[in-house]
């Protein structure tokens, strides 16, 4: 090749030997078939990439956040929603798993909680009941920024407690791919029951097949034998981002106990980026937050 360009090189052309315009578009005419082809050939092969490549070009990055609202009274003893919703728009989260909810309850002057809370974080709610209470109705409750698809309520079966628990998942699509997101807040008083309940969690969720993120009070520390459950089918956001045996949430005033979570299933690619826990006394937790990657 390289003797051949020498040879070109060292002929000399006579005027009539330069290629005419007309000539030119011909024979660009006869290349294009050629190029059509080629570029075929490059998308068929840009379609056959292994679907790891696949996927780390539509990542889906979320935030969510667990906070356990004590109904909307804080460390003073005062009720005040605005308070929680401020907490909650201050860190822009996606999705929100909230315990210790009240619609038309007595106690929390007969409001609406959820949609209170849904109209000033300007986001979507589902709320699940568990329990019956001063001519209202107290359980869980998710926000989201994305349509909701699908709502799922169980009652756990622990009668051991007077307060009745739950969980509450909801289906979401997002930008195409479908998620599922699940809020719950175990039996507070007896270890048995929340080993129970947490046994009945795990059996609603074993045929999710989309990504699962599951938030809440679990009522216990990580040495205890429901969060021990929770393994190996979910991790632990809080430890996967390298923070060690902190991340203290309750009581809000002198944090001393580990007790609210964020778990994600282990089935799919996700990825902690950032944990933190924003510091209130709004309620008498403190909340969890942690920015997920989904690949």
């Amino acid at each position: 090749m390289l003797e051949c360009r020498a040879n070109f090189h060292q002929r000399k052309l006579r005027p009539k030997q330069f290629l005419h315009v007309d000539s030119i578009q011909k024979h660009m005419r006869k290349l294009l078939p050629l190029i059509a082809i080629v570029v075929l050939i490059s998308a068929a092969a840009a379609l056959s990439l292994p679907s790891s490549v696949v996927a780390t070009r539509s990542r889906l990055n979320l935030r969510v956040m667990t906070y356990n609202i004590h109904v909307g009274v804080g460390m003073d003893k005062k009720l005040d929603l605005q308070r929680i919703a401020d907490v909650i728009n201050l860190e822009h989260p996606d999705l929100v798993g909230l315990q210790e909810v009240d619609r038309g309850v007595k106690r929390t002057e007969g409001i609406d909680e959820i949609a209170e809370l849904a109209r000033l974080t300007r986001m979507q709610f589902a709320f699940a009941h568990n329990l019956d209470y001063q001519g209202g109705q107290y359980g869980v409750a998710i926000l989201s920024r994305f349509p909701i698809l699908h709502i799922d309520h169980r009652k756990y079966e622990n009668k051991r407690e007077a307060e009745r628990r739950g969980m509450l998942r909801i289906e979401i699509n997002v930008r195409g791919r479908k998620l599922s997101f699940v809020t719950t807040h175990l039996d507070y008083q007896y270890a048995d029951g929340r080993r129970f309940e947490t046994e009945q969690l795990l059996a609603f969720l074993k045929d999710q097949t989309e990504p699962l993120i599951v938030v809440g009070d679990f009522n216990e520390e990580p040495n205890g034998e429901a969060y021990q459950l929770m393994w190996p089918s979910f991790r632990d956001a809080w430890m996967d981002a390298g923070h060690g045996s902190a991340g203290f949430t309750f009581p809000a005033d002198k944090p001393s106990k580990r007790i609210d979570f964020i778990l994600y299933g282990t089935r799919h690619l996700i990825r902690v980026k950032k944990t933190w826990i924003p510091n209130t006394l709004a309620s008498d937790h403190l909340p969890v937050v942690a920015d997920l990657e989904v690949r």
